[in-house]
């Protein structure tokens, strides 16, 4: 029922013991027994491990389509900014009312660029998290997912990132 007696007096329950089990800190090609991030997530069979692993393929592309519009949002706002800032000096007579439309034009590309900052550093931290199972078939799935995502998605200069992906 435990893995050893000194489990069992630490844990009153098969359950409480589970839900101790600390991930594998060791690099492994094994797909036995194989969670991914989430309790739900655990692969029991061979179709679950192919899924699984397109899964991440798919996830980790994604990350580079978010990217891609982080840059072609970022683009925009910059764009739209400096051609106000033209407008506003080429309207002398309602520079007030055009500067308010500058500084809120600003404020909200500053928001928006937040957000889009915030989602890639979440989603850069999931697939850390994934590579972090240190299967080799999962940091497979990671790099193959990055490169095809590159490829379509990426290329031009980077935007904002996490060192971890």
């Amino acid at each position: 029922m435990y893995a050893s007696s000194s489990l069992r007096l630490l844990y009153s329950t098969p359950l409480q013991y589970q839900l101790t089990k600390q991930t594998p800190r060791l690099f492994t090609w094994s797909t036995q027994d194989l969670c991914l991030v989430f309790r739900s997530w655990h692969v029991r069979n061979t179709t679950h491990l192919i899924l699984s692993l397109l899964a991440v393929i798919a996830l980790s592309a994604g990350y580079e389509f978010v990217r891609n519009l982080a840059r072609r949002y970022e683009a925009r706002v910059d764009g739209a900014q400096s051609i106000s800032e033209e407008t506003s000096s080429l309207l002398p007579g309602r520079a007030d009312t055009v500067t308010g439309e500058v500084e809120r034009r600003r404020r909200n590309g500053r928001i928006g660029k937040a957000v889009f900052y915030g989602v890639q550093v979440f989603y850069s931290f999931f697939i850390m998290l994934l590579f972090m199972t240190y299967n080799g078939w999962v940091m497979i799935s990671v790099a193959v997912g990055s490169a095809i995502g590159y490829v379509i998605w990426g290329g031009s200069g980077a935007a904002k990132s996490v060192a971890c992906h």
